[in-house]
């Protein structure tokens, strides 16, 4: 059998992180990036090719429709085989800034792209706004998350390693195989 995700017939794993968090270089962008990791790892795919698209350097742009930057980072989202939206919890939600990016997508645009909603916060006590916040607009656009949300306490982020293999344990799989169905394609 031939794996699904074999360089070799052109099936590369490329995954971005979309980063809501306001500030350039968070901790909310180096717990996507080890979740991407993560997948790959998951995936068995020594060399994935994850681009990151941090928010904050778009801000300004964001509220406005046609600009090219945006543009090209809504066009980034659409050609990933993967894409892991994380933010922040900002007032029991995601931020503002992760909220204007997915309005510049139209109801069902993603066109079931493999996504996972993650967001990063202080306490146990926002733990379901992954759910409850994020996975709702995620659906909304197209996205396909057949994965639980991960939310990841800031106190967890020294040992990253942990919480994320203990969420992949569960959930890698049915990642895999929804990201495997985008391949086909």
């Amino acid at each position: 059998m031939v794996d699904q995700f074999s360089q070799a017939d052109g099936n590369v794993l490329n995954v971005t992180v979309v980063v809501g968090n306001p500030k350039p270089a968070s901790r909310t962008r180096d717990v996507g990036v080890a979740v991407a990791h993560a997948c790959a790892r998951h995936f068995a795919i020594a060399d994935p090719a994850i681009n990151v698209i941090e928010l904050s350097e778009l801000s300004s742009s964001l509220f406005g429709w046609g600009d090219p930057a945006v543009a090209a980072a809504k066009q980034q989202v659409l050609s990933s085989r993967l894409v892991i939206i994380a933010s922040p919890v900002y007032k029991a939600s995601y931020t503002g800034l992760l909220k204007a990016f997915l309005d510049q997508f139209g109801r069902d645009e993603l066109g079931a792209l493999a996504t996972v909603p993650l967001m990063v916060g202080a306490g146990p006590a926002h733990s379901l706004a992954v759910e409850t916040q994020l996975r709702p607009v995620l659906v909304e656009i197209g996205a396909s998350c057949p994965t639980r949300g991960l939310y990841v306490l800031e106190s967890e982020i020294g040992e990253l390693e942990s919480p994320i293999a203990e969420w992949m344990n569960v959930w890698g799989d049915a990642l895999r195989a929804v990201v495997g169905c985008r391949l086909d394609a």
